[in-house]
């Protein structure tokens, strides 16, 4: 699980295009404290679980969610979809579909 959340918070962090330490001290934290939880050395408090996809504009569930790799850009994009018709939203779904084969 420590791998998974290492691994999970470098991908996420490194999609934002922040530096460790510009996000530890976005945080209110030490500027190796992002690094340390990357590296093994730290694991962070729930409190500071729930800043961190805070800072990263994701749910807790997303963090988890190993089949969506980009987030941000998925939430995005589910809430431009809500704005638009229902054909609209079939024709996008054929593309998609299109895309995947």
């Amino acid at each position: 699980m420590e791998d998974f959340f290492r691994q999970r918070l470098t991908q996420l962090r490194i999609q934002k295009g922040v530096s460790a330490r510009d996000m530890s001290l976005s945080l209110g934290q030490s500027e190796s404290y992002i690094n340390k939880i990357e590296n093994g050395k730290a694991f962070p408090s729930m409190q500071v679980f729930f800043y961190i996809c805070e800072y990263l504009g994701i749910t807790p569930r997303d963090f988890f969610d190993t089949e969506n790799h980009s987030p941000v850009i998925l939430d995005e994009l589910v809430n431009d979809l809500k704005a638009l018709t229902n054909n609209q939203i079939a024709c996008i779904a054929y593309i998609v579909k299109e895309l995947k084969q």
